[in-house]
């Protein structure tokens, strides 16, 4: 699940929200001027087809998830391969992120996009060709590279074209693309021939859909030069904003560390819970952490900043332990219920995170301190993947490395809240909301 946006789905919204402002490329005058020359899409269609993209590329990285199963019965590795795998993947986004991220400012938008579509559907190919783990390796480094290098640019394009629409749009899609990328292919390995292949087929059919809309789509900023400048990573934590990020670091891990649990380990907790070996079931405890994640950032979208960080942490905490006491009853619909409330965490805890800490950072340090809350979601939603594979293992089995992970969470988001409360009503407030009855 990357994300990758304020869902990362959140978290690729405000990579771009940022951008444009740390470099000065916002859609002006010379942006309108770009669109008046080159015009081929309305702007209304454009938004929609970046979101689609958005939706694409994360559903793409979810749909190995209930495949999972599939390769380690075919090919015979254990739970740490499949942990790598997954977390192989996040490290790639992040690379992508910290090193292209900012490229598409000096380029522009179109070119960046049509190569990350490029680099999609040939990770694609190699997925719908892989004969061992290494071909998954290879696939899934492609495709986190590509996510992690279009996403800036989506994000950017979006808010070219409709700041405001654009600002929802990056919040909500992310968790779309998550969930829909894992209950799809769940279908397609439960009822349809040649799982392995045709899933990944699919999908690189609509990335070439995609690239031929992109093509037909007009760019939003002038080029200017930097290229190769840009893609050395800028990582700062300027004054104004290290005692936010005291606050936001511990949930924004916790929430992406939730999230790489379910990624890579959920489809077998699932399965072992209800007894089913089921795909569609396997892929649906993804699919409602991000799903539910999804629709609490669209409920939550105008609510105070201080309140979406305080109902994703308290949301966060209630879900996990509910989850934690349905693993250990055997409780099927205990799990599902806390996953579903831990979904409001996810969402609304990266969603508030990442407000808390932006608004206070000037424009030339956003991309800056972007890139640090980006190091640390990927970091928790890879690191601590790989290291339940090994306890796995080598340490008391599925359940008890889930009961672990999950006490790890609730202490993370424990701290976040401690900071929260210390910090009384000294929040960073978003420009439009109303405090004290003022806008």
């Amino acid at each position: 699940m990357t994300n990758h946006s304020v869902v990362p789905a959140s978290g690729p919204a405000r990579t771009s929200n940022a951008a444009p402002a740390a470099t000065g490329t916002t859609a002006g005058s010379d942006s309108t001027a770009v669109s008046a020359r080159g015009r081929r899409l309305p702007p209304n269609v454009a938004l929609y087809v970046l979101a689609s993209i958005t939706i694409s590329f994360l559903a793409a990285s979810s749909a190995p998830t209930p495949l999972y199963a599939v390769y380690q019965a075919e090919w015979g590795f254990d739970p740490i391969t499949t942990t790598v795998v997954f977390g192989v993947y996040a490290v790639a986004v992040l690379l992508g992120l910290l090193v292209m991220g900012k490229l598409s400012d000096h380029v522009g938008r179109r070119p960046v996009l049509l190569a990350a579509l490029a680099a999609q559907a040939t990770s694609m190919i190699v997925f719908a060709t892989a004969d061992g783990v290494p071909g998954l390796m290879v696939a899934r480094i492609v495709q986190g590279l590509s996510a992690g290098a279009a996403l800036g640019a989506i994000g950017a394009g979006m808010m070219d074209i409709d700041r405001p629409r654009g600002t929802i749009t990056n919040a909500v899609v992310p968790g779309i693309g998550t969930a829909t990328g894992a209950l799809v292919s769940g279908l397609v390995v439960q009822f349809l021939p040649a799982p392995t292949h045709l899933v990944y087929l699919g999908l690189l059919a609509i990335f070439v859909l995609q690239a031929v809309a992109v093509a037909l789509m007009a760019e939003t900023v002038n080029r200017k030069p930097g290229a190769l400048a840009s893609l050395a990573p800028e990582i700062k934590l300027p004054h104004a904003v290290r005692r936010p990020m005291l606050v936001a670091a511990p949930v924004l891990f916790a929430v992406w560390a939730l999230a790489g649990l379910y990624g890579s380990l959920g489809p077998s907790l699932a399965r072992q819970l209800t007894g089913s070996r089921s795909e569609v079931l396997g892929g649906m405890s993804l699919f409602v952490l991000a799903g539910v994640a999804a629709v609490s950032v669209l409920v939550l979208r105008k609510a105070a900043t201080r309140t979406v960080m305080l109902t994703g942490i308290l949301a966060l905490i209630a879900g996990v332990t509910l989850t934690l006491v349905s693993i250990r009853d055997s409780s099927p619909a205990g799990f599902f219920v806390g996953t579903a409330i831990a979904g409001v965490g996810f969402g609304s805890g990266f969603q508030g995170g990442i407000r808390t800490v932006m608004p206070l950072a000037r424009p030339h340090e956003s991309s800056g301190v972007l890139s640090l809350l980006f190091v640390v979601s990927y970091l928790g939603m890879g690191v601590p993947a790989v290291i339940a594979g090994f306890l796995v293992v080598h340490a008391g089995g599925l359940a008890a490395t889930a009961q672990e992970y999950g006490v790890a969470v609730i202490v993370l988001a424990a701290f976040a809240l401690v900071g929260l409360l210390r910090g009384g009503r000294r929040v960073a407030v978003l420009p439009g909301e109303r405090i004290g009855g003022n806008t």
